[in-house]
């Protein structure tokens, strides 16, 4: 497969904009910046950031050993998408596949650039219905979005059916890791040489503590990541995000020792949930929440919002209902959501 060919006509043909930093590529030693119109009052944030994030790029392809020509990074991963929505789906022709229930931004994103969506739910056991997905899926099929571990599930996806969707399907295969780091399975960017049409987005929001900074994060081939870094916005990732990406990433212990804290509180809650009468199901969780069928979703959510705990209700969701989503928090947050589910 050439994903060259799956890019928009118009996008192959757009010539990216050159700001200031982008045409200067010397060393910032004792150069003297009158290129910009900037202010030249020095706060620390009178500049315009790297518009090509290398020292955060840096960071990232140590840590994930990929090179740094194949990361992108975004306002967030929302934009990061947008961006794969923008070269890849032509407005009021094009169609991507989602498998409900999956994160929402999907669809919505979807809707903003015009783009139709053909649904999959997924199986009882949440996991891609692959027959389906291939039976439906057409020659402007564009994306099929793959949320593992999977939002609001919180289960990872079997690695034998993604293998075939990679193999099988006829456009790009968007991998979202958004919650990558509590899941016992590797990441698919160890994959990206085998399979060209394979996108893998993260973001810093979770396991790295950083949600408020907005950094999204794609790995893809080469080829791809040049289209996508042609019609991004040039400094779409500022500067105050950077530098606190940087300070995050180099501080791997905390890291870790947060997200093994997260992992031992989850074991704790799910056993511990499993004792509250009205209960009835704790779904696998490779994530920093938990899904748990209750008796009455909409009725729980709103005594414990009456108890000042705030949960999601997912019982909306396609195979969710009477579902509820529990983030995993603190082990005081966690010992007083048990001790009120236990008083209710």
């Amino acid at each position: 497969m050439n994903v060259l060919d799956l890019i928009r006509p118009r996008i192959k043909s757009i010539k990216p904009y050159s700001s200031a930093r982008d045409e200067f590529q010397g060393t910032n030693d004792n150069m003297v910046f009158l290129d910009a119109n900037e202010n030249p009052f020095e706060n620390g944030i009178n500049r315009y950031p790297d518009p090509l994030q290398k020292k955060v790029k840096s960071l990232l392809s140590e840590i994930k050993k990929i090179p740094q020509e194949q990361i992108l990074l975004g306002n967030g991963s929302d934009e990061v998408l947008d961006l794969i929505f923008r070269a890849f789906c032509e407005p009021n022709l094009d169609n991507i596949i989602t498998l409900p229930p999956t994160y929402g931004m999907y669809s919505v994103l979807a809707n903003i650039n015009a783009v139709d969506i053909k649904e999959v739910q997924l199986s009882d056991d949440f996991q891609p219905q692959v027959d389906r997905i291939l039976d439906i899926a057409a020659t402007n099929s564009k994306l099929l979005f793959l949320c593992s571990p999977n939002n609001p599930s919180g289960n990872s996806f079997s690695s034998e059916l993604i293998e075939r969707l990679l193999k099988e399907f006829r456009g790009i295969v968007v991998i979202d890791e958004a919650y990558i780091d509590f899941a016992p399975e590797p990441s698919w960017i160890a994959k990206l040489e085998k399979y060209p049409n394979l996108i893998v987005t993260q973001t810093l929001s979770k396991a790295y503590g950083m949600a408020g900074i907005r950094l999204g994060i794609c790995y893809a081939s080469t080829k791809i990541i040049s289209v996508l870094n042609t019609i991004k916005p040039p400094y779409n990732v500022n500067e105050l995000t950077q530098q606190k990406a940087i300070e995050q990433l180099q501080n791997k212990d905390q890291t870790e020792q947060q997200i093994q804290s997260i992992l031992k509180e989850r074991d704790l809650m799910i056993s511990e949930l499993g004792k509250i009468s009205f209960v009835s199901k704790i779904y696998p969780s490779d994530a920093n929440f938990i899904l748990v069928k209750v008796d009455n979703a909409t009725m729980r959510y709103n005594q414990l919002i009456d108890k000042g705990i705030v949960v999601r209700n997912r019982t909306s969701q396609p195979g969710c209902e009477n579902c509820l989503r529990f983030t995993v928090g603190t082990k005081q947050e966690n010992n007083t959501l048990i001790k009120t589910l236990n008083l209710l």
